[in-house]
């Protein structure tokens, strides 16, 4: 019997006789989280762009650097050992660490990490705009992604972008994660490289490895025995279950049938700090909670639209009840701790305003206002949010609809550009505003058979030379006191006529166990390898 053969037979048999967690107790191995995971549509890294099928695979697979656990905007080595630029600052390579292994426990080369990042670009799914928008593309991926030798990779960029924001966006990011190409090309159809297989299996150098998904039901990982990586993998496996209500997440905490519950409200939030066995973890994120207006409708393809319908969010008012504890006020499109970022208070100039809603409106050309309805996903805050707006939005003569959907569906119509108006949230993926600027500001190319699904700008079919120009600019602005300067300004002139309204930026809540221990994460990443029992 061939060993990749038995090793399979020892994991079917280490998950059949694993099963999800009687009532009041959870496997001493395993640490069994509770979460909404309806979002999860595929794992391959080319495609994935959902915040928490990402948050699982940064945990199933490594990439060349890790974000700093301690400071977001730092990193550290990962499948990198160490790295360098040149000194024109268009050439960075990679040292890749010694005996690097896959989970079937056959070596991993430098050769699998080039083929992996190409295929996100062969591939073309929407995460191929990370590297296309730093110059990589298909057909240049040959000379400008390589592999001298089984322990290096060079990346050969077209223009010197800043060396760290290059760091950030590729190398920590998902489309340097390394796949086992002999595993995954074994399992293609055709000429999708694997995608049908990896929409349901991971196969990449990391901590932990996809051993079951049942779509709507849970997500189980099982550690990897031969991984020796940086990542932590103290508990044998992660378990997590799709439990969409937050009511519901909080009564399974208490009754001890989980160690964790990521979807919280205000007022769980604050019986669970009440309660001596439970404790409460907190992180803000470098994510973004907006409304997405399509420009391809006529009515908000008017600037004075969009402008009143930020006149038309209680900020204050949800800050004090459905965002206490989970998000804070944020008009801005940068996140509060990135570089180029608008302080609290500049980047929340606006409040509940109908009576300037309905000045704005009547400029715009109407006066008595209009209908449209608003798409909303299954987040605990999306409804009374959106309901919120909806009484707002109908004291200044406009008639919204909503329509809630599981968050698989909101993002599928959102990419395919089909909606009047959403609420979405976005994540950076670095602490930079080029980050979101290139996302929600800049669009390359706003043709429908484009489809850059991975920029909301595009999905609003917003797209403005000018504002193109701003973003490159600044990106290439040398003087870091000017770059600064360019982004505040960029931040001021989309607040006023962007298509988003932004409404907060998301504080994460986990809330667990007093036995469980070393809960560690920041804004880009969590750690469930570091968790003990």
């Amino acid at each position: 019997m061939k060993n990749g053969v038995k090793r399979n037979i020892a994991l079917l048999s280490a998950l059949s006789a694993f099963t999800l967690p009687a009532a009041g107790a959870t496997p001493g191995n395993a640490l069994v989280m509770a979460s909404n995971i309806d979002a999860i549509s595929t794992f391959d890294p080319a495609q994935v762009a959902e915040a928490l099928t990402a948050e699982i695979l940064a945990n199933v697979c490594d990439a060349l650097v890790a974000s700093d656990p301690q400071d977001a905007s730092k990193y550290v080595p990962a499948l990198a050992k160490s790295w360098e630029a040149s000194e024109d600052g268009k050439t960075i390579t990679f040292h890749l660490q010694d005996n690097i292994v896959f989970p079937d426990g056959s070596p991993a080369k430098a050769s699998d990490l080039i083929w992996s990042m190409r295929r996100v670009l062969s591939q073309g799914f929407g995460n191929a705009a990370t590297l296309t928008e730093f110059g990589f593309d298909k057909q240049n991926m040959e000379q400008t992604i390589t592999a001298p030798d089984d322990k290096t990779i060079v990346l050969k960029l077209d223009r010197p972008y800043p060396v760290e924001l290059v760091v950030g966006s590729i190398a920590e990011n998902r489309v340097a994660y390394m796949l086992n190409r002999k595993a995954v090309e074994s399992r293609a159809k055709g000429d999708d490289m694997g995608n049908g297989w990896l929409n349901s299996n991971t196969s990449c150098v990391g901590p932990y490895s996809l051993a079951r998904w049942n779509q709507g039901e849970s997500v189980v990982l099982q550690a990897n025995e031969h991984y020796s990586g940086p990542s932590g993998n103290k508990l044998k496996r992660i378990v997590i279950r799709h439990v969409a209500e937050a009511g519901t997440q909080r009564l399974l905490l208490e009754k001890g049938d989980i160690d964790v519950a990521r979807n919280l409200n205000p007022n769980d939030l604050k019986a669970i700090a009440a309660n001596d066995k439970l404790q409460v973890s907190s992180s803000l994120q470098p994510t973004m909670y907006y409304l997405g207006m399509s420009l391809s409708d006529p009515i908000f393809a008017k600037e004075k639209v969009r402008l009143a319908m930020r006149y038309l969010i209680d900020y204050q008012g949800l800050a004090a009840s459905v965002m206490k504890d989970i998000g804070v006020p944020r008009a801005s499109f940068v996140q509060l701790g990135a570089f180029g970022a608008l302080d609290q208070k500049e980047g929340q100039p606006f409040k509940l305003d109908v009576e300037k809603a309905r000045q704005l409106l009547a400029e715009a050309g109407y006066p008595n206002g209009f209908s449209f309805k608003m798409i909303i996903g299954s987040d605990p805050y999306a409804d009374p949010i959106a309901q919120t707006m909806q009484q707002a939005a109908a004291k200044a003569g406009i008639t919204m609809s909503i329509e809630r959907m599981a968050n698989a569906q909101l993002y599928a119509k959102t990419r395919a550009r089909d909606f009047q108006g959403a609420l979405l949230g976005f994540k950076a993926s670095v602490a930079d505003a080029n980050s979101m600027a290139s996302r929600f500001v800049a669009n390359p190319d706003n043709a429908l058979e484009a489809k850059l699904t991975q920029y909301p700008s595009w999905r609003s079919s917003y797209y403005s030379e000018d504002m193109n120009k701003e973003v490159e600019a600044a990106l290439f602005e040398r003087d870091p006191a000017k770059r600064q300067q360019m982004y505040h300004d960029l931040q001021r002139e989309i607040m006023q006529k962007g298509p988003m309204a932004y409404i907060m930026q998301i504080q994460h809540n986990a809330a667990m166990l007093k036995t469980v221990h070393n809960w560690k994460w920041n804004g880009f990443r969590v750690y469930y390898g570091d968790a003990t029992k």
